[in-house]
């Protein structure tokens, strides 16, 4: 989640994403996302388990935010909202 093009960055885990993402750019979601504003999906990853899925997000914590732009410009360069990609399939 991001607060906007090369703004503030969130990295989570969650096993219903479309659910998650919603409840962001709602605003009920307590927390480090309201806070920040963050509201648009602009990167995601699959995981087989939910094991994986929390080490990889410990990994991606863990590392710089360099490396965080350069995974979403991978993906997504414009930094658009995938919110609607995830939600209608």
């Amino acid at each position: 989640m991001a607060s906007q093009r090369n703004g503030t960055i969130y990295v989570g885990v969650t096993s219903n994403l479309a659910q998650r993402v919603w409840q962001h750019r709602e605003g009920v979601a307590d927390g480090f996302t309201q806070r920040y504003g963050c509201k648009s999906l602009v990167w995601f990853e699959a995981a087989e388990t939910m094991e994986t899925a929390i080490l990889r997000e410990k990994q991606l914590k863990g590392g710089s935010r360099a490396r965080k732009i350069r995974l979403i410009e991978e993906l997504n360069p414009y930094w658009h909202d995938l919110f609607e990609q995830i939600a209608h399939g």
